[in-house]
């Protein structure tokens, strides 16, 4: 079986979190000689495997899983929603920042579609069972439109850098 890629682009940091959707129903996406969308309950049975969170499909940039806790999915009526703690690695800052800066392209993910897990109907590719083995925030452009990505900080780390500039400033004029 040969593994698949989507792209969508809806992203919210929110201090070391970052949360969005990583496939949205319905939207519709070429993919070259054929259109494609995702039937709603198309992750439903994939849900309980232990998936990767990765920076643009690089397994050697790991950013969270399933097992550990790190990465949490679930579907609702809109799509696959993510929530991602990022790590302290590299990989984790760097996602970080983009997503603070608003550079970041959207959001991908990795599938296979088991045997009887597709309709088509002339040119257009329905998914209706998606065997899910990734999520990934990708720096670049996404395969499906409908997606957005935002910024969110935490209110609590926002207030935590305010007292820490706060408590510099005066021990500063202290010391002036």
């Amino acid at each position: 079986m040969t593994l698949e890629r989507r792209t969508f682009t809806e992203l919210r940091a929110a201090g070391r979190r970052l949360e969005g959707y990583a496939a949205i129903f319905g939207s519709m996406a070429n993919v070259g000689s054929f259109q494609e969308r995702i039937a709603p309950g198309a992750f439903h049975r994939a849900l309980g495997g232990d998936i990767l969170a990765l920076l643009d499909h690089d397994p050697s940039k790991l950013l969270a899983r399933t097992r550990s806790g790190t990465l949490r999915l679930s579907e609702d009526s809109k799509g696959l929603a993510f929530s991602i703690d990022l790590p302290s690695t590299q990989a984790g800052r760097d996602v970080e920042a983009l997503a603070e800066r608003g550079d970041l392209g959207g959001c991908s993910f990795g599938f296979t579609v088991p045997e009887g897990g597709e309709s088509w109907q002339g040119s257009i590719r329905t998914l209706t069972t998606i065997a899910l083995k990734e999520i990934s925030v990708v720096s670049a452009w996404p395969a499906y439109e409908g997606t957005e990505i935002a910024l969110r900080a935490l209110q609590a780390s926002a207030e935590a850098r305010r007292r820490r500039r706060v408590l510099v400033m005066a021990e500063a004029a202290q010391w002036a």
